[in-house]
Parts: C-alpha cells; sequence; structure tokens
C-alpha cells in the first residue's frame, strides 16, 4: 500500500484527510515541520500533505525547501494544504517546487482528485522510456 505524509498541527485536518483518503493509503501524521521532515527521511513516502502554518523551527516552506534541497527526496510530490489562500502565498509554494496547492477549508472530493491524479502521473512518468 502507498504511504501518505499528512502534516498539519491541527488533529481535526488530519483526521478528516485520513477519511477522505480512506484505505487506499496508509496515512502517516506529522503536527510539526521538524518531525515531518524526519519521517520523510525515514518512510519515505509516495506524497506529502503540507501545511504552511505550524508551531516549532520549521513552517510548511521551509519543509518543502528541505525536501527539494535533498537528492534522496527531491522527487516526492508535495501538495500544499493551507488556510493561507493570497495569490503571493500560491505563488511563494509553487515556485519552490509544490505540485499543488490546496486552500483550507477544502473539499474532501477535490483533495482526494488531486492526491490520485498527482500519484497516478508520477506512476506514468516511472513506467515511460
Amino acid at each position: 500500500m502507498k504511504t501518505i505524509l499528512v502534516v498539519d498541527d491541527l488533529i481535526d485536518i488530519r483526521k478528516l484527510i485520513r477519511i477522505t483518503v480512506g484505505n487506499a493509503y496508509e496515512v502517516l501524521e506529522a503536527d510539526a515541520g521538524m518531525t515531518a521532515l524526519q519521517i520523510v527521511r525515514d518512510h519515505k513516502p509516495c506524497l506529502v500533505l503540507l501545511d504552511i502554518m505550524m508551531p516549532g523551527e520549521m513552517d510548511g516552506f521551509q519543509v518543502l525547501d528541505a525536501i527539494r534541497a535533498d537528492p534522496e527526496l527531491k522527487a516526492t510530490p508535495v501538495i500544499m494544504v493551507t488556510a493561507r489562500g493570497q495569490a503571493n502565498d500560491y505563488d511563494r509554494g509553487m515556485s519552490r517546487g509544490a505540485n499543488a496547492y490546496v486552500i483550507k477549508p477544502f473539499s474532501p472530493a477535490l483533495l482526494l482528485d488531486t492526491i490520485k491524479a498527482l500519484t497516478q502521473a508520477i506512476r506514468y512518468e516511472r513506467l515511460s522510456p
């Protein structure tokens, strides 16, 4: 089973995402940036759902930067899932290498479609010559 990492300091958001993806993915969770980065390094999930605003030393942008800077992790797809919906936040996330940007409150169906589309696209890229 494919593994995804959900990074959000709000337990209710993590629970909603866990329910949304159902049995399609194994879900790992983190509530802070440093913890998230360690989980990505240890478990190498097929996808990361990443909030921007989190407690601790690293926000979501810094976690994204660290993932993109690591040769072993840089291809990991990242979907930003955040309440920060300003155009400059979107531009900042996408320019740093996010694969998609979903604004809270979000439609669970839209999030699931985004996850499926991204994981299928990556699987197709890996199968192509």
